[in-house]
Parts: structure tokens; C-alpha cells; sequence
């Protein structure tokens, strides 16, 4: 069966806005529902795309969204969630009580085929170093039960152009004589975000993919170490690199927490960092793909005199 109308829940997101638009260019119909149209302006230029001011926390808005979709993709996914056992409410209501209210409405409308973005790290286990892969955990649960036609992706962090990974670090090195490192040592396999949208189409009408979990990972091992030299040089920054042992690294997600605003890191991503966030497996062939390594492409977007945001990306696809 080819699914011709998808809905994105989280698509006005940065892997939302590469899925939604190579969905669009295959002549899809693509919903996007945001609280702000402002939120999705890329996505209001692709033709296909459908981009609706509507709150998904609103059962009656959400049930409508479903009843027009044959497909529904959950890309919904916050690192900072509170505290609280087994985690914080924010966890509990995105990572959770949304795919329970996803899975209920679409169910009352009869759409069967749900896509639902997990994470890497996630190990089916309560007794996950974190709450954030707590909650993912349960929200992983709550699509198993569902007896819908589900598929669940566990990528590893996300790179390219506008990501809040690379980025973040080459923006601390443009200001910062020397960078403090958490969990320098960790290892992560960072997968690019075409390849991310590319996989979940390659699996979207595919009926060997349903009921089946797939990890998305690049071709290449590195320690968080690796990553910030990386986006420091490529930025014109390059920093020396301090790793912080355990009480210091405790203490610095701490101070970064009490900070107002959205923290940089909190003790919870220092606790989801207790994993390697690697793969256990080479890709399945069912995802089709090719992995891109991550140094041409961190360079093309990562460099002053190269920046370039999604916005140019999507004109250079278009051609414009």
C-alpha cells in the first residue's frame, strides 16, 4: 500500500522539515499541524505541504488531524523534561500520554500505519540510567501494544545543517578560550538527517517493516571528544578540550540547570551519557541506505564562509 496523505506530528521540527519535504517531492500530501505557522516558514514554500496552526495537545484538534491522514508520523522528542520518578511530567506528556492519545485517536478513525521516532539507548528496560530514555521507553511500549501497523526508528544524534548538536558546540567555541567536556569519552555514531528522512521513507510502504525496530546510525564511532573538535575547527574556532571527571561534570550539568531558560545540559543528559549511543548492528537493508559520513557535510555548514541554513538547502534542491 502507497500512504499518500501524512500526517507529521513534530514535522515543523529539524528532522520534521527534511522528512516532510522529500514526502512532498515524491507528490505526497503532507500535513504538518505547529502552534505557529512562523514555526514551519521553510515548510510554507514546499508544494504538497500542508501547514496547519493547530495544538496537538487538544484531543478534538488531534482527532481531527488523524481522520484526514491514511499515515501518521510521531517525531516528537524533548531532552529537558523535570524531574520526577520514574521522570518528569514534560517527559511523561511528550514522550508518553502523546503517543496514548496518538494511538487512541487513530485507532477511532481507523488509520492503521504509525511511524514513531524513538532513540538509541532505548533498551525496552525501566532501569534506564535516565528519564528521558525512561520515558522512551514507555512511549516505545505504548506503540507495541497498540495492535496498529507500527514501525519505531531509534536514531543516534541527529547532524546537518540547523541541527542543535554541531551547532551548539561551534557557537561555545566562538566565545569560549577553553571547552569544559561532560562525558568527553562517550561514544556516539551521528547519523545525518537526509539519511534519517530517507530511511523512514524507504520503510513507510512497506509491509516487511511493520512491527519491526530499526536503528539509524552513521558509518563512523566518535567520542563526544571528536565531535567538539570537529565543530570547533570547522567553525574557525578551534579550542582546547577539557574532559571533566564524574563530581565536576555533576556539578557543571548542575550549574547549567539553575541557569533560566532552557539548560545547555542537565544531570539527565548526563546520566543518558552513562550509554554509548552506538549501534548494535550494521543497518538493516529494509532502511536501503548508504550512511553519510558526517565531516563533508559538518564542513559545508559548519564553516562561516560556507553557512548555509535549511532554507538554502531546500532552494538548492528546488533548483532556485
Amino acid at each position: 500500500m502507497t500512504y499518500n496523505n501524512i500526517l507529521i506530528i513534530g514535522g515543523s521540527g529539524f528532522i520534521g522539515t527534511a522528512l516532510a519535504t522529500r514526502l512532498a517531492n515524491q507528490g505526497r500530501h503532507v500535513i504538518v499541524p505547529t502552534r505557529r505557522v512562523k514555526n514551519a516558514q521553510t515548510l510554507l514554500m514546499v508544494p504538497q505541504v500542508e501547514v496547519v496552526e493547530a495544538d496537538i495537545n487538544d484531543d478534538k484538534q488531534l482527532r481531527k488531524l488523524i481522520a484526514r491522514s491514511d499515515a501518521v508520523i510521531n517525531l516528537v522528542g524533548i531532552l529537558q523534561g523535570g524531574l520526577g520518578n520514574p521522570y518528569g511530567k514534560r517527559f511523561a506528556q511528550a514522550h508518553v500520554e502523546l503517543p496514548q492519545r496518538i494511538v487512541k485517536h487513530m485507532k477511532a478513525m481507523g488509520v492503521g500505519r504509525l511511524l514513531h521516532m524513538s532513540a538509541l539507548g532505548v533498551t525496552g528496560s525501566q532501569n534506564s540510567p535516565s528519564m528521558y530514555l525512561r520515558s522512551k521507553t514507555d512511549g516505545e511500549r505504548v506503540v507495541r501494544g497498540s495492535f496498529l501497523n507500527w514501525t519505531i526508528y531509534r536514531p543516534s544524534v541527529v547532524f546537518g545543517a540547523g541541527d542543535s548538536f554541531l551547532n551548539l558546540f561551534a557557537k561555545l567555541a566562538k566565545v569560549a578560550p577553553f571547552l569544559p567536556l561532560a562525558g568527553a569519552d562517550v561514544k556516539f555514531q551521528p547519523v545525518y538527517v537526509e539519511d534519517v528522512a530517507q530511511g523512514m521513507i524507504n520503510t513507510l510502504d512497506n509491509p516487511n517493516s511493520e512491527e519491526k525496530t530499526y536503528e539509524m546510525t552513521g558509518p563512523k564511532v566518535y567520542t563526544l571528544r571528536n565531535l567538539v573538535e570537529i565543530a570547533a575547527s570547522y567553525s574557525g574556532n578551534p579550542r582546547p578540550i577539557i574532559g571533566l571527571p564524574g563530581p565536576l561534570a555533576y556539578l557543571q550539568a548542575l550549574a547549567m540547570e539553575l541557569v533560566p531558560g532552557e539548560p545547555l545540559m542537565s544531570r539527565d543528559n548526563l546520566n543518558s551519557m552513562k550509554l554509548d549511543n552506538v549501534g548494535s548492528a550494521p543497518l538493516s537493508p529494509d532502511l536501503k541506505l548508504e550512511p553519510t559520513a558526517l565531516e563533508p557535510i559538518a564542513a559545508e555548514y559548519l564553516c562561516p564562509a560556507n553557512a548555509i541554513t535549511p532554507l538554502d538547502r531546500f532552494r538548492s534542491k528546488a533548483h532556485r
